[in-house]
């Protein structure tokens, strides 16, 4: 049984896993729904299966593991669209049935009462043998939501972000340390500084740790959203930061 839609709402499954509801429209970015991932091991409950039910499209940012997982597109249903990143429609074409619509930074693609246009990102993606570029998502109809997908923080962030009312920003991401492209919690702060949108969300957290280091190293599965929260404090205090624990939910409406 799909649950009531809110008008605007969020779920944040996990990692960069977010249900995203507006306008009688469901998107689900970077569908990453198993337990485990590699070595990787899920912290805390498993997606209910709600979650994927009544799909209209799922959104992916590139094509990492942690954010593109193919076991996990199987579970969705076979007829839901993918919209990916511009020069990766071949490669989901050999996996997927469904419609495959490719977005460069810039272009846009009506979903039902929605717009999704790809922006810009920063990040390193070579894998899969394949050339293209990451993108994020800005989802625009009676709200608007950017979902920043895995960038680092870079110049004309803010261009296409005027007027938002969430932004969904990566703070950290799987294990006890962070590599080249990607948003710790200050430089994830800075970004919402300039984004100034009315709420900010951060993800890419909490949920996938390498098996057994949570014992020994724990920190990063909890400290990197409260730090996040802490600066936007400093840097933007008009940006209220509103920290969801995986499979917790957010109305726009109401916030």
């Amino acid at each position: 049984m799909i649950p009531a839609m809110s008008p605007a709402r969020i779920v944040y499954v996990g990692h960069a896993t977010v249900l995203i509801e507006l306008d009688g429209v469901r998107l689900l970015t970077d569908p990453v729904l198993g337990s485990w991932l590699g070595p990787l091991r899920r912290h805390g409950a498993a997606p209910p299966a709600a979650v994927t039910a009544g799909l209209d499209a799922v959104l992916i940012s590139h094509l990492h593991r942690d954010h593109l997982d193919r076991r996990s597109l199987r579970r969705l249903a076979p007829e839901v669209p993918l919209v990916v990143p511009a020069g990766t429609g071949a490669f989901f074409a050999r996996h997927v049935t469904g419609e495959v619509v490719e977005l460069a930074p810039g272009q846009s693609h009506r979903i039902g009462a929605v717009e999704v246009t790809a922006t810009a990102a920063t990040h390193e993606i070579g894998r899969r043998g394949i050339a293209a570029a990451p993108v994020g998502y800005l989802v625009a109809g009676g709200r608007r939501v950017y979902f920043a997908g895995d960038t680092d923080l870079f110049a004309g962030m803010a261009d296409f972000a005027r007027g938002l009312d969430l932004a969904l920003l990566p703070v950290w991401g799987w294990g006890p340390t962070l590599g080249l492209g990607h948003m710790n919690p200050e430089r994830a702060a800075r970004a919402a500084a300039a984004l100034a949108p009315r709420l900010a969300v951060p993800i890419h957290w909490g949920t996938f740790y390498p098996a057994g280091l949570a014992r020994l190293r724990p920190l990063p599965l909890s400290e990197p959203p409260r730090e996040f929260a802490a600066r936007l404090r400093d840097l933007a205090p008009q940006v209220t930061a509103k920290i969801l624990q995986p499979g917790a939910a957010l109305s726009m409406r109401e916030s």
